[in-house]
């Protein structure tokens, strides 16, 4: 496992971590809570320091799970949660909320400190630390040592310029892919002002692991792509295969892809096995050639850029 800045935060993160909303959670189709906790602990065995997650993940199991499961090693694991969607489902973004929002994570994680507090993809509007009182909350968490670093949870480019622009964040998480890469034109902005970027959905929610077909039935949160959406998508697929250097995985080029930008601090991608936790891992031994991130980046400007295929 390789392991980079995160931004100018001091932090060190593996450049592969583990997205925790899959973990023993329904709504992805799984709840064997045994494996979500050898997932955890393969991660560790891997060398994974860096895990996100949220309230709002399995109703708060997610942060329960990572709660019991990294307790003997929390001095050497980097936690990621968030605010604004809640345990219950509802969401709440106003700034009372937050750090009752924060006192509910520290105990469901067995912890007394958060590395990195995200607000959970909140309304745009609310991204400019000019006009919102949540950032001079986020500060005062910081100051206190509740939380390391805060920043926002987000998927489109003006809304990372926003943040870097009027805020005192210092992280960020982008949804970021081959198929989604709009928002890299804010990535060395970000950078040049110590932002540390987390990237989420990097295989598109599984699409670009290569295994579904446009035929595919979800029965899980992927049921909400319409089969216009299948179609285009598995075209697209198929034009990303071709990419794809002989005897090396679709899963492993899509998260080489990602990691070909040099701004990026870590990539989180869910598992629901530990098979598939450290097939993931097993991404970060080798590195993409330029030539192919070129090509994906092409692939995306002649195919998708100005009609983004929805998330």
């Amino acid at each position: 496992m390789e392991y980079r800045d995160f931004g100018n935060t001091g932090i060190r993160v593996s450049e592969i971590g583990l997205g925790a909303w899959q973990l023993a959670n329904p709504d992805w189709g799984t709840s064997d809570t045994s494996e979500a906790m050898r997932i955890i602990q393969a991660s560790l065995d891997a060398g994974c320091n860096f895990f996100d997650t949220a309230p709002g993940y399995n109703s708060g199991k997610s942060e329960e799970f990572l709660g019991q499961a990294l307790k003997g090693h929390r001095k050497n694991v980097i936690i990621s949660s968030k605010v604004g969607h809640k345990v219950d489902g509802s969401s709440d973004f106003s700034t009372p909320a937050i750090r009752p929002s924060v006192e509910g994570s520290l105990k469901r994680l067995q912890t007394d400190y958060l590395d990195i507090l995200l607000m959970h993809n909140p309304a745009r509007e609310m991204m400019d630390g000019r006009v919102n009182d949540q950032y001079e909350e986020l500060e005062k968490l910081k100051q206190e040592g509740k939380i390391r670093e805060y920043g926002i949870s987000l998927d489109w480019r003006v809304e990372l310029e926003t943040l870097v622009a009027t805020t005192k964040s210092k992280a960020s998480e982008v949804l970021y892919n081959a198929f989604h890469q709009e928002p890299g034109g804010a990535f060395a902005a970000a950078n040049a002002a110590g932002v540390g970027l987390i990237v989420k959905v990097p295989l598109d929610s599984g699409w670009l692991s290569g295994k579904f077909k446009n035929t595919t039935q979800f029965n899980d949160i992927r049921s909400r792509w319409t089969p216009e959406i299948l179609e285009r998508r598995f075209a697209l697929l198929e034009k990303f295969s071709a990419l794809v250097p002989s005897g090396m995985s679709m899963s492993h080029a899509a998260l080489r892809f990602i990691l070909a930008q040099k701004e990026v601090s870590t990539v989180i991608p869910g598992a629901k096995t530990v098979q598939q936790a450290l097939d993931n891992f097993a991404a970060s031994d080798k590195k993409l050639d330029p030539e192919v991130v070129q090509a994906i980046k092409d692939l995306w400007k002649a195919e998708i850029d100005g009609n983004p295929l929805p998330w």
